[in-house]
């Protein structure tokens, strides 16, 4: 090779962030040794590279197949004045409506964890008045009309002094689907609130922490040896039949070496209908965290889930077209003691063309609609064939029990959220899953967290909107992970 020659391939330019100062900077995605490497300069803090995928092939395929139309809000609640992620509110300049909406009804919390984007403790004990989060809410359906998934989060929402109330209130309101996302210490510990919580179990689900089955890696990621709370936690949610996705953040080479040990367990729980996997973010209090050799890509995720479960092969594990940069999914079918991998035998097109919501594509009545065209040759979506079990006749190695249902669905999702290091431009514009701010702004999680969490705002716009402040530049930040 010429000394001429660099050594890697170039593949686009990207807009980007400094990690140290937050502006906005050039850099180049570049594929180097079977890695993608976002590489980007700060007029002050010099170049940074980041890994961003170990996987070429998959990454060009995210970029280049997967491309969905885009799907907008009713209406965008922010104007564009300074340029994304600036502007965030939605601006019109965004490309995806909310597939996902957290709502965040405390900054309370029962745990201190070490990884915890939201910084929220026992040292908070703020909890948002049921009017306001209700007004949350209203925004909320004003932008989506009807919302596909409301996420109730906090700190930790089942503290809340009003939480059967905050349920009600979202009972009222056109959610097609609705989850609790909670460490399980409340669900563990009262028997009798989860009895109350299976009252709302139609169309809802708990998104449980469960991130290890070993203590160390538990003490590190959450500060407390949480094995037995999360086992007692999913002995009340099997035994009143609520619907629950594991949640699994993973730090490289503390937990990701469980993923498919946590597969296998997920499918022998009968409330279980999947597990949802997230590389840890630089955010909140994470610190001593190096982009070049810390990082657990999505990538490296996904190859654990086909490598480890013995469940799925790597064509089940597809990118999830609304933002196919930083979601991945896999879809099987549990049928009587049988796992059928589902993902693999849908054309790609189906998921583009099928529904606005392709993160539950279960729920979709668009994609319902595409997956009948594709599996089945007798029936139409017109036929009134509206199960599962029906669409699934055509397919003769599989044998369809009756009341065939939801509870049949198993679902593994990998979301990994862009910070200060990760950041690209193009992508935040595509992200879905959105915090919804207690002014009523939706604002994209990945920018939420560096820019608009807990009043930060007030640190950097004066100095956008300073005609003679340096262009583009913001204040300098001491920070950890990005996130001052």
């Amino acid at each position: 090779m010429s000394d001429k020659v660099r050594p890697y391939l170039y593949y686009d330019v990207a807009l980007a962030l400094c990690s140290r100062c937050l502006r906005k900077v050039e850099g180049k995605i570049l594929f180097a040794d079977g890695r993608v490497i976002l590489e980007k300069r700060c007029p002050e803090h010099g170049r940074e590279r980041v890994l961003v995928a170990d996987d070429v092939e998959y990454y060009k395929r995210s970029r280049e197949v997967f491309i969905k139309p885009p799907e907008q809000p009713n209406h965008n609640q922010t104007p564009i004045r300074y340029g994304c992620p600036y502007d965030c509110g939605l601006c019109p300049d965004h490309e995806q409506h909310s597939c996902l909406a957290l709502i965040e009804v405390t900054d309370a919390c029962n745990l201190k964890c070490p990884v915890c984007y939201a910084e929220s403790g026992p040292h908070r004990p703020d909890f948002r008045p049921l009017e306001l989060i209700e007004r949350m809410m209203d925004a909320l359906v004003a932008s989506e009309t009807q919302p596909d998934v409301v996420q109730i989060s906090g700190g930790e929402p089942t503290l809340h002094p009003h939480f059967f109330e905050i349920l009600e209130a979202a009972r009222a309101r056109p959610i097609k689907h609705l989850m609790v996302n909670t460490n399980g210490l409340k669900i563990a510990e009262d028997r009798e609130f989860v009895r109350r919580m299976a009252e709302h179990k139609q169309n809802f689900e708990i998104y449980l922490q469960f991130d290890s089955f070993r203590r160390e890696a538990l003490m590190e990621l959450r500060g407390a040896d949480l094995r037995r709370i999360r086992r007692k936690a999913l002995e009340h949610l099997n035994e009143f039949g609520i619907s629950t996705t594991l949640v699994v953040t993973l730090k490289k080479g503390l937990n990701d070496d469980e993923v498919g040990e946590i597969i296998r367990f997920a499918l022998e729980q009968p409330c279980v209908r999947g597990v949802t996997f997230q590389p840890v973010q630089a955010a909140g209090r994470l610190e001593d965290f190096d982009p070049a050799t810390d990082r657990l890509t999505l990538t490296e995720v996904r190859r654990a889930i086909y490598e480890q479960s013995g469940v799925f092969r790597a064509e089940d594990v597809v990118p999830v077209p609304c933002h196919p940069d930083c979601l991945a999914m896999a879809y099987a079918l549990k049928l009587g003691g049988r796992v059928l991998p589902l993902t693999g035998m849908i054309d790609p097109q189906i998921l583009i063309e099928g529904g606005s919501n392709t993160i539950v594509f279960e729920q979709d009545p668009g994609l319902r609609q595409a997956l009948f065209r594709a599996f089945s040759t007798n029936h139409s979506p017109e036929s009134g064939a509206a199960s599962l079990r029906e669409l699934l006749c055509c397919l003769p190695t599989v044998q369809v029990p009756d009341g065939f249902g939801y509870a049949n669905v198993f679902r593994v999702l990998v979301v990994q959220f862009m910070d200060a290091y990760s950041m690209d431009i193009r992508s935040v514009k595509k992200s879905c899953i959105h915090i919804v701010h207690p002014d009523g702004r939706l604002i994209p999680f990945d920018t939420y967290n560096l820019f608009y969490r807990d009043g930060r705002e007030q640190h950097w716009k004066p100095r956008l909107a300073d005609p003679w402040a340096e262009r583009g530049r913001l204040p300098l930040l001491q920070t950890h992970g990005g996130v001052a």
